[in-house]
């Protein structure tokens, strides 16, 4: 079996994985939510530890020998150490992206699992349980094309990508629960931009990467969990998440927390 054949396998139990772990997550959002607060004051629930759990008891398996950086466990104080080898690989999760979206029911939360290898995603999921979505991304570690697709539920895959931003301007995603507006205005500056539309969690990525959308600049704070799978899936839809001074994202940082960062659908 070659590489990329072995990508797309292990990506297939991927988005299982993920899609298990959102079952676990919808039997807890119809009810009552209890809530605490992490130290960084951020809210957690139980729904996003009985995902983690899932999900880290299934890459134990899957790769045994491939460290996981998962959020609510780093949290916690359990984050594995990562080599700085250049082959390195390790897993990014985050078992509910998009905690404020789950507790005001407005669907537009995510399961986030990424593999990294060296400094860059290349197998990424982004699941919405509550719309039975499923984005997948496959990307060469050497780059080169990839494969991004959207399952809905009970459909077959279907490959998606970046469109070009059109000429009368960019429609440009911003956070629903994080937004800078002052920073966000003074990016918008030097756009030309046709609509500003809010949105939810890593589904911002996939809306670019699906062509629904141009850009999503991030202007805030944002952990590597928060972002892996979802770039993953954008980079191999033709798209680019990039840092203020144009540099890719790269990932194994210190403390695992991003720059301020603009993610770009195809030539823009």
């Amino acid at each position: 079996m070659t590489g990329d054949a072995q990508h797309r396998a292990l990506l297939e139990r991927l988005a299982a994985l993920a899609e298990a772990a959102g079952q676990e997550i919808l039997r807890h959002y119809q009810g009552p939510i209890a809530v605490t607060r992490k130290a960084d004051a951020s809210p957690v629930t139980i729904a996003d530890q009985a995902a983690e759990a899932i999900i880290l008891e299934a890459l134990a398996t899957l790769l045994p020998d491939v460290p996981v950086v998962s959020e609510e466990a780093s949290a916690a104080g359990h984050t594995p150490k990562i080599d700085e080898g250049a082959d390195r690989r390790f897993w990014l999760v985050d078992p509910l992206d998009g905690t404020k979206e789950f507790l005001s029911r407005n669907g537009e939360f995510t399961v986030n699992i990424a593999l990294i290898q060296g400094r860059r995603p290349v197998l990424g999921v982004v699941h919405l349980p509550a719309l039975g979505t499923t984005y997948t991304g496959s990307v060469p570690a050497a780059g080169g094309p990839g494969l991004a697709t959207l399952a809905h539920r009970g459909e077959p895959p279907k490959p998606i990508a970046c469109r070009r931003q059109p000429k009368d301007g960019a429609i440009v995603l911003a956070s629903r629960s994080h937004a800078n507006e002052a920073a966000l205005q003074a990016f918008l500056s030097n756009e030309q931009v046709a609509a500003l539309e809010n949105a939810g969690s890593s589904l911002k990525f996939c809306r670019v990467a699906e062509g629904l959308a141009d850009i999503y600049p991030r202007l805030g704070r944002t952990m590597e969990w928060d972002t892996a799978a979802g770039q993953a899936v954008l980079a191999a839809a033709g798209g680019s998440v990039r840092t203020m001074d144009g540099k890719e994202l790269g990932y194994g940082k210190p403390g695992f927390e991003n720059p301020h960062f603009v993610a770009r659908g195809r030539d823009a």
